[in-house]
């Protein structure tokens, strides 16, 4: 079955797995529910049946709210099958935000998780006309079900209709609208056709060696079109699809499920290492010593240095027996590939990970380009730590004057929904769509990633700095769990530091220092001298004009839920720098904390 069209993955999926009993999987309950292949076929058309029903047509607008779950695909397909337009919407987002997309986009019908999704719109609802129901995928009473609707559909077949429709489906035409949350102004929808997403999964499906026989994991909002990407991508394998709702339970959810591929964003991997090293700092002896020998070796890790170097190569083989493979372990014993994206990956981080025996794949891309611009895979050349990969197949992307990365090809999107201005500003007059970020291609093809055009600052000095570039070198202190680099037309650049607190809080009960709460504990001038010998230390990595001067720390943590993160968990920069706007004006006020 050739697949041109996202809902064409029904049928080919059918072709290689008609028997799965284990297709789509999520936890219901606190058990695994799990949806056969017939089950998804079965569901996915009653869904379209019942909005052919309704009354829903082409090119109308469904919208989602709802953590992962297989029923998603119920409704993704569904709509999709009939010529209408889904609208997957985070389900983190402000109130404003809610009433923004749903207005703006025209939404006829509303999908929410539950009660608590249904309660933030209930109030917004009533003043958008164009809407003329909502329906939850959990029972709540007083509200449309998603059962209803398939049993609408399940008692009014119109299987020639359909078919029909699907007929009349070209892969040009858009299948979705993806509102970017973003890290500033209102949400932009970007328009993807099916081709776009099509081209995009067909050009990374051979980089995993997967089948019918693995599993999938998915707990990333699937709503972002990454996740989402990667989703059709297994599917299009034939892999079962285990959908997590909440990030809470993927250390259980390994163990159970025994994934053998998903797919991440590094602030996860950078917490599953902090958690594995915090457990490492409580161990005595000779057997501490033993941990934090193969941790050396493991960050010393090079795509074939064990053949190369055969002294490293016994030494890792020792450090895999004795430390790493309780690692990997933890992690579930098929685990093999783990997909980056979202935000760059801290080089060491790659390295740890390949010397456990986990292959981590970084990658790199726009909601506007479907998602994947590059990424790593298992070709000669097609892994390099501290870049992105090889551009994908298919793909054009040039480095401008200025070093913006520009990119070319069918997975770029067809614009923003009414605004075409906007369009014109991001895709020029050749086709290139300008990414707004900086980078340079290596001479071996991969593309490195350097900063955010827009984040590059000079200070008044005029020298540039690239502050994605100190702060993911800093984040490599297990004292610091987020920092935000600043200084734009200050004379020199500083910071705002989130502490790690778990570890800081072992850290003061290993050299017995009292405290009562985080906000005493920062207070504390032997904490701020130890952070400071942090920033010296991450300091001498960098030249004299870029390093950290001064600096602050918060005795709280950055969130998605309290806006300071996006849902890919990046610093909303605009949003911090107008909260903490005092802190900014102390820093460049006052001289008892500077490095």
């Amino acid at each position: 079955m050739e697949v041109t069209r996202i809902f064409d993955l029904l049928d080919h999926y059918a072709e290689l797995c008609p028997d799965k009993q284990d297709a789509l999987a999520g936890k219901d309950n606190g058990d695994w529910k799990t949806y056969s292949t017939r089950e998804w076929l079965d569901n996915s058309n009653y869904v379209s049946y019942g909005l052919m029903k309704l009354g829903v047509k082409k090119d109308d607008k469904i919208a989602s709210i709802t953590f992962n779950r297989p029923e998603w695909n119920f409704l993704d397909m569904g709509v999709q099958q009939i010529g209408a337009i889904h609208i997957p919407i985070y389900p983190t987002i402000s109130d404003n935000d809610y009433a923004y997309i749903l207005e703006h986009a025209e939404v006829k019908y509303v999908f929410v998780a539950g009660e608590e999704m249904y309660r933030r719109i209930r109030d917004i609802v009533p003043n958008i006309p164009s809407i003329k129901a909502v329906y939850t995928f959990k029972d709540l009473h007083g509200v449309e079900h998603l059962n209803e609707l398939m049993q609408i559909g399940k008692e009014n077949p119109q299987p020639e209709e359909l078919k029909k429709i699907k007929d009349s489906i070209s892969p040009d035409d858009i299948v979705t609208f993806i509102y970017t949350s973003g890290t500033t102004g209102t949400p932009k929808g970007v328009m993807l056709t099916h081709n776009n997403i099509v081209s995009n999964f067909k050009a990374v499906a051979h980089i995993p060696p997967f089948g019918p026989e693995h599993r999938a994991m998915s707990f990333l909002p699937i709503c972002h079109i990454y996740e989402r990407m990667m989703n059709y991508t297994f599917i299009y394998k034939g892999l079962s699809m285990y959908y997590l709702a909440n990030m809470a339970v993927i250390a259980d959810s390994l163990r159970e499920i025994h994934p053998h591929v998903f797919s991440t964003v590094p602030r996860l991997l950078e917490k599953v290492y902090d958690k594995i090293l915090m457990k490492g700092r409580n161990l005595q002896g000779i057997k501490k010593m033993i941990f934090f020998w193969a941790n050396n070796v493991g960050l010393r890790y090079e795509l074939g240095k064990e053949k190369r170097n055969p002294i490293y190569g016994l030494k890792l083989k020792i450090a895999r027996k004795l430390v790493f493979s309780k690692w990997k372990a933890a992690l579930g014993k098929n685990l093999d590939i783990v997909v980056s994206g979202g935000a760059a990956l801290q080089p060491r981080l790659n390295r740890i990970f390949w010397a456990v025996g986990i292959r981590v794949l970084e990658g790199y891309g726009l909601t506007e380009t479907s998602p994947v611009i590059a990424v790593s895979d298992f070709s000669p050349n097609g892994i390099r730590f501290g870049t992105v990969g090889p551009v994908l197949k298919g793909l054009q992307v040039k480095i401008a004057e200025d070093g913006e990365i520009l990119v070319k090809g069918p997975s770029v999107m067809k614009g923003y929904y009414k605004d075409p201005e906007l369009t014109r500003e991001v895709i020029d007059k050749d086709g290139w769509l300008h990414t707004g970020d900086v980078g340079i291609l290596e001479p071996e093809g991969q593309l490195r990633i350097t900063d955010r055009k827009k984040v590059i600052f000079k200070t008044s000095f005029g020298k540039y700095i690239h502050p994605q570039l100190l702060e993911n070198a800093f984040k490599e202190s297990p004292f610091i769990d987020q920092i935000m680099v600043i200084g734009e037309n200050q004379p020199f650049p500083a910071a705002i530091i989130v502490p790690d607190f778990n570890h800081l809080q072992s850290w003061c009960r290993v050299k017995t220092i009292p405290y009562m709460t985080n906000a005493e504990m920062i207070a504390l001038p032997r904490i701020r001298n130890r952070f400071k010998k942090e920033v010296v230390h991450y300091n001498k990595r960098f030249g004299k004009y870029e390093r950290i001067s001064k600096f602050e720390l918060l005795d709280h943590e950055w969130g998605v839920e309290t806006g300071q993160l996006s849902a890919t968990l990046k610093l909303r920069r605009s949003h911090l720098m107008n909260a903490y706007a005092d802190t900014i004006s102390k820093l460049y006020n006052k001289t008892n904390n500077s490095a």
